[in-house]
This record gives C-alpha cells, structure tokens and sequence, in this order.
C-alpha cells in the first residue's frame, strides 16, 4: 500500500489509563470486634472441652508436615519412579537415604506431638518422652522394606487384573488405587505402632486426592487392587485376605452402631466385614456388619449383602431379589 495511502488510515485511539483501586482502609473490616470474637468462641468451646490453655505453640500434628513427610517416603519406596526427575540409578541409595533421613527426622516430631496430646487428653500411661518417639519412628522405618514388598505385591496384581495397563510403572505413576494403598499400608503401621492420629491424616491426605476412603486400622493382605477406585470405604475394623479385587463405590461398612449406657457410640468393636481370599467386588456392591465372604467368592455390582457367604459363592443382584425375606442377617 503507497506510503500517503496509509497516512489517511484511521489511527487507532490510546487505551484511557486504567483506574487505580481505591486503598482499602483496615479499620473497615472492623479486626478488633472480629478477634475478639473468635476469642471468646474459642475460650467457650475449651471450657465445654475441659481443655487447658495452649500455651507454647502447636499441640498437634500438622497435615502440611505430614503431607511432606508422605512424599520423602514414597520417594525412598520408588525412587525410579516416584523419586526427583534428575535422579539416576547409580545414585539411587544415597538419594533413599538422604530423603529417609529426612521422612523420618519429620515423622518424629510429629510422633512426639502426638504422644504428647494423647497423654494430656484422656491417656495419662501414654509414654511422651523423646525416647518413646523415637523408638517408634525406628520400629517404623525398620518395617519399610516388607511395606515395599507388599506394594510391589499390589502393583503386580493392578497390572494383571487389568487388560488396560501397559506396564507396572504406569500402576505406580497413574493408578489412584496404587496410591491409596500405598498410603494406606504407611498409615496402618503407624496406627499399630500407637500413633492413631497420624495414621488417619495419612489415609486422609489419599483420601482427599482419590476419593477412596480407607480407614488406616484395617487388615488388608498381599495383592490387592482397587480397580478405578472413586467413592471405595473400607472401615476400621474390615478384615481383607490375599489377592482381593474391589471396583468402585465398593463400601465394606458398619450394619449397626451399638450404644453405650451414657447413650454414645461404643467404639472398637468389630463391625466391618472379614473378606477372605481371591474374592472379587463388583461396582456399587455394599457388604455390612461382621460377616465373612468366603475364599473365591465374587459379589455382583449393586449387590447389597449383610450376611455370610460361604467360599465359591457368586452373588448378583438379581439372584437376590429371588431370595425371601429372612428377617435380620438375610440380604436386604
């Protein structure tokens, strides 16, 4: 286009400065009534609680330190896999001993808080000493070469049970039931070591990435697999063998809550269900209370069951709207 040409072209108009935001004064949110407030709500609820006032800082165990102490150890587990992109084999022993060093360092001062809040919340025999702490974290770490041999069992048994999986390194990078169990085999031994509080925050911290909600006091053996995984519960008290498959929105759940004579919930009884060995759960099935499903058995999707089955047994939904009422214990 000739030069005078594009002289006589519209000119594009400067944009008009954008306006500023006025500065917002702090007085306006009113801080002072706001603090003293919460004060006194807070002051309230330790006074229901019986609670002493918390003086010297943080009494509990923290999420965020837990969560950091979570990602050292499945590091330390898989380090090829689940370690820093930079890492190579050759330096793969002194990167698990660098980062356990570390796992475990953190693990035990939030060991030593636990201790601490449970000897000053209803457990005085608990021992809080820096002794006790420490003993336990040792007796953890002790226990994290046959945790890997049990996760190695549950990756193998994800990439046989599943026509989908091209390799067991896929299972570990992609699989939300992998990492749940990893979880959840970490939090169960810190459950049985005493540390119950932690354990939870670590089947919480899969819980909350997952969806699969696994209490950390349940008994689950070698190969197991949780196949896609969303909306799965295991309860505390759910006993489950080798080589078991759950789907998902599988629930091994409580039937019935017993009351105590104060009118609460009785806790620590056994209410969740024992699943034996080489049984299969289909999507959406709910098995309650305390029963047993029998090696070999398969349950169909949907299926809700609240009494034992015996081993081979394959239940479907449809099966079961043949079977007559039977009052408590029967299918319902």
């Amino acid at each position: 286009m000739p030069t005078a040409a594009l002289s006589q072209l519209p000119r594009a108009t400067p944009a008009a400065p954008r306006p500023q935001p006025a500065a917002v004064a702090s007085a306006s949110w009113n801080l002072e009534a706001v603090v003293g407030g919460l004060r006194s709500v807070r002051e309230r609820w330790r006074l229901a609680q019986q609670r002493q006032r918390e003086w010297g800082g943080r009494e509990l165990p923290s999420r965020e330190a837990l969560r950091s102490v979570v990602a050292g150890l499945c590091g330390a587990l898989f380090p090829m896999r689940l370690g820093p992109a930079e890492l190579r084999q050759e330096n793969e022993d002194f990167y698990v001993g660098h980062t356990l060093d570390a796992a475990l360092n953190g693990l035990a001062e939030q060991v030593a808080l636990e201790l601490d809040y449970q000897q000053r919340h209803g457990r005085p025999e608990v021992d809080a000493s820096p002794d006790a702490a420490t003993r336990i974290v040792r007796d953890f770490a002790a226990a994290l070469p046959h945790i890997r041999e049990l996760l190695d069992s549950d990756v193998e048994a994800a990439y046989r049970g599943d026509p989908a999986a091209g390799s067991v390194d896929e299972v570990v990078l992609c699989y939300p039931g992998i990492h749940a169990v990893i979880h959840h085999r970490l939090a169960h031994q810190l459950y049985r070591l005493g540390v119950p509080l932690i354990a939870r925050i670590v089947a919480e911290l899969a819980h909350s990435a997952t969806g699969i909600d696994i209490h950390p006091g349940a008994q689950i053996g070698p190969s197991f697999f949780i196949d896609h995984g969303t909306g799965v519960v295991i309860g505390e008290t759910a006993v489950i063998g080798a080589r078991v498959r759950l789907y998902q929105a599988v629930t091994l759940g409580a039937r019935r809550f017993p009351v105590g004579a104060d009118g609460s919930l009785e806790k620590g009884l056994a209410r969740h269900p024992i699943i034996e060995d080489d049984v299969v759960i289909y999507a959406g099935a709910t098995v309650l209370g305390r029963i047993t499903v029998g090696r070999g058995s398969s349950v169909g999707g949907n299926v809700w069951l609240t009494r034992s089955l015996p081993p081979g047994s394959h239940v479907t939904q449809a099966g079961l709207q043949q079977e007559p009422a039977a009052g408590d214990g029967a299918y319902i």
